[in-house]
């Protein structure tokens, strides 16, 4: 008896209709267009900056600052990333850091040393995440209302802790992160950190149950809590990977600035959901790439760091930013309508 070949399935494992391509090649290759496009405007900024100030926008020591610079929103941006993800948003993520850099470089926070002023910066990042999960998972508020208040509240609670005062960090385990003595084959410390949270965000994200969840979870929640999920569990989850996020980018701000100040992290907020966006992630939920924010966060330190040797005014380059959000948001929206 002749047996007939099945047709082909996509990864649902649902049958195909001979001669269409299966979804989840259609989705593949949007995101590597997306990339592919990311990678492109990137390399396009490199050659703008290094045809208008080729002696200074190439040397080594200002790629590795625009690095370095890219690691502190970077860090940041791969939890709001997480969060957005899961149809969520988090407006707090720079009143946190700039909590937690004060709280951790208070005169009694240095006394415990290097450990003391990681830990503390970990900490107070975890507890406000926390304090955000249970309002936004459990007390019903809207992520939007939380986050806000607790901007508010974290930006009062560091200007009450400095006096509006700059805390100086005297403790020389962290202090020596920043020079140059302690770069690894030319990559300053802080970027070793970026790289690795930004890989094991990418893993988590695209390779685990809590990675499926969260895209699940901002898919639709109702039909994640049909299917089993414990969907307030998992906004509690990923408000506090957001605010693990912002401890350490709090930490690495600390090593960079050498000081604690109530104005750390401003406009982060703005910074990072904008670096998120242009990166392919879906504001509404249901869609996320960490790959893509890190090239939004390289994109936008790249234009800041030109726009700067350049002596162009921040007006002129906050115009360039709202722009190129303007226009990944109408990308997405075309995108979106077309699938």
């Amino acid at each position: 008896m002749t047996q007939h070949a099945s047709p082909p399935r996509d990864s649902a494992d649902t049958l195909v209709p001979a001669g269409r391509t299966p979804a989840w090649r259609g989705l593949w290759a949007r995101a590597d267009v997306r990339t592919l496009s990311l990678l492109g405007v990137l390399a396009a900024l490199v050659v703008i900056g290094g045809v208008t100030r080729p002696d200074e926008f190439l040397d080594t020591r200002n790629l590795q600052l625009v690095l370095t610079q890219a690691s502190v929103i970077g860090v940041v941006t791969v939890g709001m990333t997480f969060v957005i993800t899961s149809g969520g948003i988090d407006l707090s993520v720079g009143a946190i850091v700039a909590l937690a850099s004060v709280w951790a470089t208070t005169v009694a926070t240095q006394e415990y040393g290097f450990g003391g002023i990681l830990f503390t910066a970990v900490l107070v990042g975890l507890g406000c995440g926390l304090v955000n999960g249970l309002l936004i998972a459990y007390g019903g508020m809207v992520p939007f209302i939380a986050t806000l208040a607790m901007l508010a509240s974290a930006r009062g609670l560091a200007l009450q802790i400095t006096d509006g005062r700059t805390q100086i960090v005297t403790v020389d385990g962290v202090l020596s992160l920043g020079e140059r003595d302690s770069y690894v084959l030319g990559v300053p410390p802080l970027v070793l950190v970026f790289a690795l949270v930004t890989v094991l965000g990418w893993l988590v994200l695209n390779r685990t149950t809590f990675g499926r969840r969260t895209v699940a979870v901002g898919g639709n929640a109702e039909a994640a809590r049909l299917a089993g999920i414990d969907v307030r569990r998992q906004r509690l989850y990923l408000y506090l990977l957001s605010g693990l996020c912002c401890g350490i980018a709090a930490f690495l701000l600390i090593v960079l600035s050498g000081s604690g100040q109530n104005t750390n992290g401003n406009l982060y907020e703005l910074d990072a959901i904008a670096a998120a966006i242009i990166g392919g992630t879906l504001l509404s939920g249901g869609r996320g790439t960490v790959t893509g924010s890190v090239l939004g966060v390289l994109i936008f330190t790249t234009i800041t760091n030109i726009f700067a040797l350049n002596n162009l005014q921040s007006d002129v380059q906050q115009i360039a930013k709202g722009a190129i959000i303007v226009a990944a948001v109408l990308v997405q929206r075309r995108t979106a309508s077309t699938t």
